[in-house]
C-alpha cells in the first residue's frame, strides 16, 4: 500500500511539475524589443547566480530555504564567474580540473572545431518579468543531452557545438536557414567551451563535473530559426550546461 501511494504521488509531482512549466510558457510575453530580452536575461543569470551551488560532484544545486545543511557551500557567484562579451556566462570549478586531479597533466586544448565527448546536463529557462519580478521560469531539459540524469554516457560530438558545412544536414538542407551553420551551433556555447581543458578518460568513467557555461538567448539562437534538437522551441531560451569534457579530439 505504501508503495502505491509513493508511486501516486511521484506521479501527481511530475505532472505538478509538467503542468507548472507548460503555464510558464503560456504566460510568458515576449518583449517587442530583443534589448528588454536580453536584459531580462542578464538579470535572471545574476539571480540564478546567487541561488545556486555546486556539489561535490559538481552538481548544480539550489539552496533549500529550510535546510541548513548546504549552509556551507559557496554561491555560484562566489566561484569566480567570468563574463564574455557576448554575454555568456562561465564557471571553471575549483579543484576539478584535469591538472588538479594529475599536476604533471594539464589537460587537452579545446579546438573550436574538435570532437569533442562531453558528460552534461543541459536544461534551457526563459527570463521573463512576472509582476514586476524578473528571473527564470519554465526550466526544460534540452531532452537528449541531460546524460548525467539519463543515458549515463557522454554526449560525442554535438551539433551545437559544431558542424561542418559539408555535413548531410546542411548540403542535404532544403530551407535557407538550415543551410547555414549558425542553423545548428550554439555560438556561446563553443566560445566557452574552448575556456576549459579536456580530461582524457573512457566513456564509463564516473564523473566529476568541472564547469558551468550559461548562454544567454543572444548566444545562442536568439529569435532566429534552429535546428530542432529537443522538440521544443529554443527562441529567447537561456541555456545552463553543468558539464566534464572526457576528451577531445582534433577532426579529421
Amino acid at each position: 500500500m505504501k508503495k502505491i501511494f509513493l508511486y501516486i504521488l511521484a506521479g501527481s509531482l511530475c505532472f505538478t511539475a509538467c503542468k507548472k512549466d507548460d503555464d510558464d510558457t503560456a504566460t510568458y510575453v515576449e518583449p517587442e524589443d530583443i534589448a528588454t530580452q536580453n536584459s531580462y536575461d542578464d538579470q535572471s543569470i545574476q539571480k540564478f547566480l546567487d541561488a545556486n551551488y555546486l556539489d561535490t560532484q559538481g552538481n548544480i544545486k539550489t539552496f533549500s530555504a529550510t535546510d541548513t545543511a548546504d549552509d556551507h557551500y559557496k554561491k555560484l557567484s562566489e566561484l569566480d564567474p567570468i563574463k564574455l562579451a557576448s554575454g555568456v556566462v562561465y564557471i571553471v570549478r575549483p579543484g576539478a580540473q584535469p591538472i588538479d586531479i594529475d599536476p604533471s597533466n594539464p589537460g587537452k586544448t579545446i579546438g573550436a572545431t574538435d570532437i569533442t565527448t562531453t558528460m552534461m546536463r543541459a536544461k534551457t529557462y526563459l527570463a521573463a518579468d512576472t509582476n514586476g519580478e524578473v528571473a527564470f521560469i519554465s526550466p526544460v531539459d534540452m531532452t537528449g543531452y541531460n546524460t548525467v540524469d539519463g543515458s549515463g554516457s557522454p554526449v560525442v560530438d554535438p551539433k551545437f557545438y559544431y558542424i561542418s558545412e559539408q555535413d548531410p544536414l546542411i548540403t542535404d538542407a532544403s530551407t535557407d536557414a538550415a543551410k547555414q551553420p549558425s542553423y545548428y551551433v550554439i555560438e556561446g556555447y563553443n566560445e566557452a567551451l574552448q575556456k576549459f581543458k579536456a580530461f582524457d578518460q573512457g566513456n564509463g568513467a564516473p564523473y566529476n563535473l568541472q564547469g558551468v557555461i550559461i548562454v544567454p538567448s543572444r548566444a545562442a539562437f536568439a529569435r532566429d530559426s534552429h535546428y530542432n534538437y529537443s522538440g521544443y522551441s529554443f527562441r529567447n531560451r537561456t541555456f545552463v550546461f553543468n558539464f566534464q569534457v572526457y576528451k577531445t579530439e582534433a577532426r579529421p
